[in-house]
């Protein structure tokens, strides 16, 4: 069965963006460690995951910057938008899922292939933390508080136990927790 990854930018208290989506209290630039982990984290992965609202800034945003590093494995992975409002895809090596959430991601987990990687989207995020469907959550958590905003376990409805894999710290100030759900 292939692994789905979380990647997800953090405040220290837990939110991937501020009430309005505000993410200037992201810490740039990154510092050499970081990007390195990054690499390593994306280079197993064959399949991008996301939620309709970020896809449709993340996937132009990416097409249109190819010269920031990533940018290449971005554009060339193929993408799986989850959505039920949009019924054919405007992108380029996207295939869209309007189907049930776990049904679909179980699927995708069942398929011959790589690692996938889902990138945020706080609502969409919080679903697949919800159904137990992530097996990696990687957390860059950037040296900053904002007080409220999209938390990242938004809308849980019981406690959900997870198990520290590794903690590192970069040079650049943020801290990379990795966990996974803890499996009954």
């Amino acid at each position: 069965m292939r692994t789905l990854k979380l990647q997800v930018q953090a405040t220290v208290d837990g939110f991937m963006a501020g009430p309005n989506g505000e993410m200037d209290w992201l810490t740039f630039a990154w510092s050499e460690d970081v990007g390195q982990y990054v690499t390593d984290l994306t280079e197993p992965v064959d399949t991008i995951l996301l939620g309709r609202k970020l896809a449709q800034g993340f996937i132009p945003h990416w097409a249109a910057n190819p010269e920031i590093p990533g940018a290449d494995k971005i554009n060339s992975t193929p993408k799986v938008v989850f959505t039920k409002t949009i019924d054919s895809s405007p992108w380029e090596k996207t295939q869209l899922a309007n189907g049930d959430l776990a049904t679909e991601v179980n699927a995708l987990k069942n398929q011959p292939g790589g690692d996938m990687i889902v990138y945020g989207g706080g609502a969409f995020v919080a679903s697949l933390i919800k159904a137990g469907l992530i097996d990696e959550l990687h957390l860059f958590v950037n040296p900053a508080a904002i007080g409220n905003g999209m938390a990242i376990f938004g809308g849980l409805d019981a406690k959900q136990n997870l198990t520290l894999r590794h903690a590192k710290a970069f040079d650049c100030g943020i801290v990379v927790l990795c966990y996974e759900p803890k499996r009954v």
